[in-house]
């Protein structure tokens, strides 16, 4: 389900007229499209098969509410658990994550698009990600909880100092989501460490906002 540049693989009349090579499609219309052989770049028309789709009930996860809304998948589409797609919904057109893949009897973390029957997602364009916030200095009184809203893009790096929602705070450790990719570990805690708001499942962080105070 990831997005790439609509090419197909049809013959040229110019540099391969009886093997198929593959074509950029540039315009569609009246049942033929436009295209051009990346081969030797003739452009020329064709008549295109039009790719059997699925489609499937989508539940979207969001700030800890969910919604259902359907998406159209191609027939030989494989899906997985961690990949994201553009989901079009009757509020608004949003980026999810796949989280699990509903079978007829069982959840998979993989499977082809004609064995599943619901795909569970979440919300990842924008996320609200959970902290434990622990006070100046060495102590844990008065350790606390706290959200941040955030684009899921955004990136948080261990041993770094934030600011977001009037906090300014010193991330000290991430917690990664089940459905992260693409990290050695679960946990990071070493300088330099980096995680995109989407991966976190809760960050901890050093209280670094200054205290007013006076001399008076």
């Amino acid at each position: 389900m990831t997005e790439t540049a609509e090419r197909a693989a049809v013959a040229c009349p110019s540099c391969s007229p009886d093997l198929e090579t593959v074509h950029e499609v540039l315009t569609t219309g009246g049942g033929r499209a436009t295209v051009r052989c990346t081969e030797c770049g003739h452009t020329h028309k064709r008549q295109l098969a039009t790719p059997t789709e699925h489609e499937r009930d989508v539940v979207v996860s969001q700030n800890g509410d969910s919604f259902t809304a359907t998406a159209e998948v191609p027939e030989d589409e494989h899906l997985a658990v961690g990949e994201e797609f553009l989901l079009e919904t009757e509020a608004a057109v949003m980026t999810v994550r796949i989280t699990s893949l509903e079978l007829d009897e069982k959840r998979v973390e993989s499977a082809s698009v004609e064995d599943v029957r619901t795909v569970w997602t979440r919300a990842v364009g924008n996320v609200t990600v959970d902290a434990t916030v622990h006070p100046k200095g060495d102590s844990h009184d008065g350790t606390r909880s706290e959200t941040f809203q955030v684009p899921g893009d955004y990136e948080f790096v261990v041993g770094e100092t934030d600011d977001l929602a009037g906090e300014e705070f010193t991330v000290e450790g991430i917690h990664l989501r089940g459905d992260a990719r693409g990290y050695d570990h679960g946990k990071l805690d070493h300088a330099g460490d980096a995680a995109l708001a989407k991966d976190v499942n809760r960050l901890y962080v050093r209280d670094e906002t200054s205290s007013a105070w006076s001399m008076w």
